[in-house]
């Protein structure tokens, strides 16, 4: 199994080290001839947002990366990565992929000082720890989308087909049973 990693800005490398921790074999996405690469699953990392929307286009790794996940591929996508597949922005005019039914509210907790770390039930998994990092959350969740947590009242993580979208950075924590429950959805796509 082979899953790649965007790897234009953002936590990337993290995603990385977990996923090969885990026996899964990795290549990152720079450039356009990367997709030429085969790979099973996607994961659009944490970072900013506005930053990777725009390289995504520029290294001219939008429509092949669309197409992929409009064609069923597994993505897990943290925190910016949630905003690239969002259909709709609540406090932004971009849409990016478009291909996750849901309304995020970017920066939702603020700035860097409304960073924090929890631990709460997601749904299939168990209490997991989640940190979030001037973090979004999910204002609205639409045609088949399934809630798989929420704190204070707002959702964090979500799964569509074989999208997950999470606010939160699972890899900046040392468990590792998101990542593994991605791994077993890529399985059984494969």
């Amino acid at each position: 199994m082979r899953i790649a990693v965007l790897a234009v800005q953002g936590a990337f490398a993290e995603h990385r080290k977990k996923l090969e921790g885990l026996g899964a074999s990795c290549i990152e996405l720079r450039k356009k001839d990367d997709l030429r690469e085969s790979f099973d699953g996607l994961v659009l990392p944490g970072g900013e947002s506005t930053v990777q929307g725009k390289l995504i286009k520029e290294l001219e790794l939008y429509d092949g990366l669309k197409m992929r996940i409009q064609d069923g591929m597994p993505v897990l996508a943290t925190c910016a990565g949630l905003i690239l597949l969002a259909e709709e922005l609540a406090n932004d005019t971009h849409v990016y992929f478009g291909t996750l039914p849901v309304r995020v509210k970017r920066n939702a907790y603020g700035r860097q000082l409304g960073s924090f770390h929890t631990v709460q039930e997601m749904e299939g998994i168990g209490k997991v720890p989640m940190t979030f990092i001037r973090a979004p959350y999910i204002e609205e969740v639409r045609d088949g989308a399934e809630v798989l947590a929420s704190v204070d009242g707002n959702i964090v993580a979500v799964k569509y087909g074989v999208q997950y979208g999470l606010s939160f950075h699972p890899e900046l924590d040392g468990d590792h049973r998101i990542h593994k429950a991605f791994l077993n959805m890529v399985r059984k796509v494969i």
